[in-house]
């Protein structure tokens, strides 16, 4: 299986990074639509394509606004939008009001059930997250492997949701601030370097792959990896349009 990290960054893209959005291309799916989300047409395999939220704030869904281009690009039958039902609500009602967006967008919306089979027969679940105004994490399963995605979170190994992560091998995580920025962290919603290395560890992980990373960041080098590598040796910093193959 095959995953596409189109955009790797959070709140507003850089000249190095767009904000998120993953694909798994051989299935038709996406999870968030950041600034990213125009990078989807290049990569459609598919005549259907699923997009899954994890919210709404605006670096994970103004993408939602670029599928004419993308059909234009790459006609497809059906674009569901997934999510759940408060921040679909919120998306239609702010992000798509006439006075900011003046068409009706050319997808349907369907909020999360507890599992949802994809197009291979894999199995989709959600969990929530800590973080202002809620999210969700995903984890999809195969019969010989599984991949969970987690951004905009407070990471801890004690966090909940840490248990949903079990054994998954590969973890797409977000990883915004380094440690010197634990209070920031808390109070937006973000993780620091030291804490997801610890979930990863935790969860008994077979790789993490970190995403959502600070705009600001002049260069990768400012997350000390080789720290973290102390605590899960498996971690590495995603860049966009890294295929990543599990």
């Amino acid at each position: 299986m095959k995953l596409l990290l189109l955009g790797t960054t959070g709140y507003h893209p850089n000249d190095r990074r767009h904000t998120a959005c993953l694909m798994l291309p051989e299935i038709g799916v996406v999870f968030d639509a950041g600034s990213a989300m125009y990078r989807v047409a290049e990569y459609l395999a598919t005549d259907t394509l699923d997009i899954f939220l994890t919210h709404a704030h605006l670096d994970h869904v103004a993408g939602l606004t670029y599928m004419f281009d993308i059909l234009q690009e790459h006609p497809l039958e059906q674009v569901i939008v997934h999510g759940e039902q408060a921040k679909l609500d919120a998306v239609a009602e702010h992000l798509f009001s006439e006075m900011l967006f003046p068409v009706d967008p050319p997808f349907d919306t369907k909020a999360l059930q507890p599992k949802i089979k994809l197009l291979d027969g894999s199995v989709l679940t959600h969990f929530p997250l800590k973080h202002p105004g809620g999210s969700v994490g995903y984890r999809v399963d195969w019969p010989d492997r599984s991949l969970a995605y987690v951004t905009d979170t407070v990471a801890s190994a004690d966090a909940k949701y840490v248990e949903k992560l079990r054994g998954v091998d590969l973890l797409i995580h977000e990883c915004y601030f380094d440690d010197s920025m634990a209070d920031q962290a808390e109070l937006t919603g973000h993780s620091c370097l030291t804490p997801v290395a610890e979930v990863a560890a935790k969860a008994g992980v077979g790789r993490m792959v970190l995403v959502h990373i600070n705009p600001l960041f002049a260069s990768d080098d400012q997350l000390d990896l080789d720290s973290a590598r102390k605590i899960f040796p498996h971690i590495e910093i995603g860049t966009d349009r890294m295929l990543l193959e599990f």
